[in-house]
């Protein structure tokens, strides 16, 4: 599977490092009220004159999975367990990528 470049790694050391080092005061995002948070919104420039339309809003599940019995080469599993934890995640991707390819295109 190609590298996304965008894509960072990071040791769980560095994660927590991260964490201490954020300038988010927790404290205050807990504080805030709705009406501050309103106030805070109206206030933004970014925020100005957008108004989510939620009239047609549609609850989407996620399709439950299949559980099925694979018999696959030992080549094959080798070769996604060498990439690490999520192996089984990365089999997914690459069946549905290629279904995705070939499937027929509407006319």
């Amino acid at each position: 599977m190609k590298k996304d470049k965008h894509i960072k790694s990071f040791t769980a050391a560095e994660l927590k490092a991260e964490r201490a080092a954020s300038r988010t005061d927790l404290s205050r995002v807990d504080a805030t009220t709705d009406e501050e948070l309103e106030r805070l919104v109206a206030e933004d420039e970014d925020e100005r004159g957008l108004r989510p339309d939620w009239t047609r809003a549609k609850l989407v599940l996620p399709q439950a999975k299949q559980s099925v019995h694979l018999r696959l080469e030992s080549e094959i599993i080798s070769f996604f367990k060498s990439q690490g934890k999520g192996h089984i995640s990365r089999m997914q991707a690459v069946l549905k990528a290629y279904v995705e390819a070939h499937r027929e295109q509407p006319k």
